[in-house]
């Protein structure tokens, strides 16, 4: 099976920093490989990747002001660059974005796509929409709600490869925010947590240019250096030493989050996640098992109470059997196969 990836490239693949869609398809690349299928990964050209790496964009968007400046038009030369090509390999996985399949019937290759949560988004909705009888792979059932009206051929968990995590038996001391400190994210949720429990708080993540104005509201004023301390951004390891050593994972989102990929990489190091019932935090978080799904600060305060309580192994061992990267690159190739063969008969 001769499959090609078509990443975003906003970041790298993975990213360096901060970068969800980027990680989950380097998580999915790299376990398609493993896998033993024929990858090539269209992606920016100081991607790392054990699949072949086509490029056409040089560095990540994001990282490139002269590129940032005509991201569009880039995103675009990207997208022709990897269809162009297509009828050499059997279907292309799309994870760049809404705009790419306004070129689906310009291609003869089976073309999947998976939203990544744009399916929010009144653009993409429209072009989605319009070609609502594409194959789509959902990363959850929170995400199918958005448009339930698509052609889904499955509801695929992103994944993480848990052997390469490391694990943390004993309970930190120190809650945690990992990601974009934006409104959405409920950075300001996990601040009135900390200043109520008296639990130090570590904040890691980018600051979006379009949250500066929150930032310097509504979490500036609160970083003392001691009860709530902005690291900035963190690299995998980084982030995973933090995961570690903290007692919860804070993913207070005010918005339906397709998938919080960073829930699931928190439990592969044992870190509990405390989740406000939105999105897909129901479906990823065990309540009572491996954290709590709350309906706000009050329950998030109390969920703090009782996070001691929880198996730090089991944390991890739910991972294990529920979010492996080897499970959703197996249910992957199956949607590959499915569609190949679909596509063949039509012919």
């Amino acid at each position: 099976m001769r499959v090609a990836i078509l990443a975003p490239v906003a970041w790298r693949v993975p990213p360096r920093h901060y970068g969800g869609w980027e990680q989950a398809v380097s998580n999915l690349t790299e376990a398609l490989v493993r896998l033993g299928l024929d990858v090539t990964l269209f992606a920016t050209a100081d991607s790392v990747t054990s699949a072949e790496l086509k490029s056409v964009i040089p560095r990540p968007l994001q990282e490139d002001p002269e590129l940032r400046r005509a991201s569009r038009a880039h995103e675009i030369l990207h997208a022709v660059f990897c269809l162009e090509q297509s009828e050499a390999f059997d279907v292309v996985h799309s994870h760049a974005g809404s705009f790419v399949v306004g070129y689906a019937p310009f291609v003869r290759t089976p073309l999947v796509v998976t939203l990544h949560g744009s399916g929010a988004e009144p653009d993409s909705q429209v072009l989605y929409r319009r070609f609502r009888s594409l194959p789509y792979v959902a990363i959850s059932e929170a995400e199918r709600r958005l448009l339930p009206d698509l052609n889904y051929v499955a509801t695929i968990h992103h994944g993480v490869e848990v052997e390469r995590f490391p694990f943390a038996a004993e309970h930190g001391d120190y809650l945690l925010f990992v990601g974009r400190l934006a409104r959405v994210k409920g950075v300001h949720h996990a601040i009135a947590v900390a200043r109520r429990t008296g639990i130090p708080l570590v904040l890691a993540g980018i600051v979006p240019p379009e949250e500066q104005a929150y930032f310097a509201r509504e979490v500036e004023p609160h970083l003392d250096g001691s009860l709530v301390r902005f690291i900035g951004p963190v690299d995998g390891e980084r982030r995973d030493r933090l995961c570690c050593g903290a007692l919860a994972l804070l993913h207070l989102v005010e918005y339906e989050e397709s998938f919080g990929l960073t829930m699931i990489e928190a439990m592969a190091c044992g870190l509990p996640v405390i989740g406000t019932r939105r999105g897909s935090v129901p479906e990823v978080v065990a309540h009572g098992r491996t954290g709590f799904v709350v309906d706000g600060v009050d329950g998030a305060v109390e969920a703090v109470g009782r996070i001691r309580s929880l198996s730090r192994e089991a944390c991890r061992a739910w991972v294990a059997e529920r979010f492996h990267a080897r499970r959703m690159a197996q249910a992957h190739a199956r949607v590959y196969e499915r569609v190949v063969r679909e596509a063949r008969a039509r012919a």
